[in-house]
């Protein structure tokens, strides 16, 4: 057997691939960004599902069921493009998810911040201290091979997302069956933007970011009984939880936070907080709140440690330095992880230099999302390529229409996220992030240093390495 074929091993069952969908994809990060466009988020959702979200989903399973390997996209895009592309993609995977990882911690320290203080949570040196002390604790105990389970990684994911999301929408639908006032006009014609400014449309890379990760449980395809039917079932009733979700607590949010109060990065904890005074219920809005932190700082451990695999693999071709790819006798990547915290202590020096903590965190919401959907094109490309380049190779689940229909998948894939990668370099009209110039060269000139960066390594090697056949 191939080392690139990842043993079957059918015991997984629909609803455990429904969950793992779930936890990896809906997010309360990107609830207060979606919360910004009102009622009119219903629209842009809808157009990030129809052209990007499906898409994404369907591609995943047609990968995974044709390539059932422990690399991943990385195989898929090596399979298409051959082993130098295969390795670029795995690191605009690996790079842009340490660009996301400051996103997240300063996420999980507003939060925390609620517990202490919340204006501590708009304070750039708190957030900067913050982010650092986390991520660096995270790191070390990583390397001494301490991880948390998977399993308590996704009973926090379950408990500390799932149901703050459920707690926000009922809330929100008590707040309007009482009375109370709502900053959202809900009614048809608040149903399409009102702005169609590119300042304005500019949030939209924040949902199209919000609907990223699909492709993260495809390598579980063939676990599953009857994967040709129960796989695109699993996508299927994973879609409609997750847009669910995330359209129905945006909403709650939008509905209670008033629009020029609206936080970017403590806007959960603002809504959470009202619902309270509200209602009395301080000691709901302290647990949503308690449940959010451990279920994020559950779930540290498997960020941490689940980009590295990706590139590994990518090591296995011997693009990467050996310091890349050293790992010690705990079976802990060190030298990624190392590599990860440096980077992550460096980009987190933003949040010193920008004036505010909500421009600071838009700017590297901006810059992880343009990497991944840098990603994303590449993976949709290869998606069609290996269409015609393994034709015949057996598929559990094929996109319907022949090529035609990868053809339409793939390309408004494609398309959707060459807009909204163009569209993260105006930032919104209301988010402090100083001069233009400075914000367009830092998104630019960090696209061009991570994407550029990979070729220093390529440079000197031989295509094909060694192209292990996956028969």
């Amino acid at each position: 057997m191939s080392a690139d074929i990842r043993p079957v091993n059918k015991g997984l069952s629909l609803f455990s691939l429904v969950m793992m969908n779930v936890v990896t994809v809906a997010s309360l990060r990107a609830l207060t960004a979606s919360a910004e466009y009102g009622f009119s988020l219903l629209f842009f959702y809808g157009v990030g599902a129809i052209f990007f979200f499906i898409p994404s989903a369907l591609v995943s399973a047609e990968l995974a069921t044709g390539w059932p390997s422990l690399g991943g996209s990385y195989v898929w895009v090596r399979e298409a493009f051959g082993s130098r592309c295969g390795f670029v993609s795995a690191w605009i995977q690996w790079i842009c998810t340490i660009v996301w990882y400051p996103v997240a911690l300063t996420f999980i320290s507003a939060m925390i911040a609620h517990f202490i203080g919340p204006e501590l949570a708009e304070s750039k040196y708190y957030v900067f201290t913050c982010v650092l002390v986390l991520f660096w604790g995270a790191t070390l105990l990583n390397c001494f091979g301490i991880e948390i389970s998977s399993w308590v990684s996704t009973m926090g994911a379950l408990f500390g997302t799932i149901f703050p999301m459920i707690v926000i929408m009922v809330l929100g639908l008590w707040w309007m069956c009482t009375g109370h006032p709502r900053h959202i006009e809900i009614s048809y014609h608040h149903l399409f933007p009102q702005n169609y400014s590119l300042h304005y449309l500019s949030y939209a890379l924040a949902i199209i970011f919000g609907l990223i990760g699909m492709e993260v449980s495809a390598v579980h395809a063939c676990d599953v009984v009857r994967p040709e039917h129960n796989y695109p079932k699993a996508q299927l009733y994973s879609a409609l939880i997750i847009l669910f979700t995330l359209v129905f607590s945006s909403l709650s949010v939008g509905i209670v936070v008033p629009p020029d109060q609206l936080s970017l990065v403590s806007g959960i904890g603002q809504a959470l907080a009202i619902f309270g005074d509200a209602y009395g219920m301080h000691w709901l809005a302290y647990l949503t709140l308690g449940l959010i932190v451990i279920g994020a700082l559950a779930g540290l451990s498997t960020w941490l440690i689940g980009p590295t695999r990706g590139l590994l693999a990518a090591g296995q071709d011997h693009f990467l330095p050996s310091l890349f790819h050293y790992v010690n006798k705990k079976d802990a990547p060190v030298g990624l992880l190392l590599v990860q915290a440096v980077i992550v202590s460096i980009l987190t020096l933003l949040f010193l230099l920008m004036p505010a903590v909500n421009g600071s965190y838009w700017v590297l919401t901006a810059l992880a999302s343009q990497l991944n959907l840098l990603f994303y094109i590449i993976f949709f490309a290869a998606a069609i390529r290996l269409r015609y380049k393994h034709a015949h190779r057996p598929r559990a689940y094929k996109i319907p229409g022949g090529k035609t229909g990868i053809w339409l998948v793939g390309i408004s894939g494609i398309v959707i996220c060459t807009l909204a990668i163009l569209l993260g370099f105006l930032p919104p009209s209301d988010m402090q992030v100083g001069n233009l110039f400075v914000y367009e060269s830092i998104l630019f000139g960090g696209i061009l240093f991570f994407c550029v960066l990979p070729l220093f390594f390529l440079h000197g090697k031989v295509e094909g390495v060694q192209e292990r056949t996956l028969v």
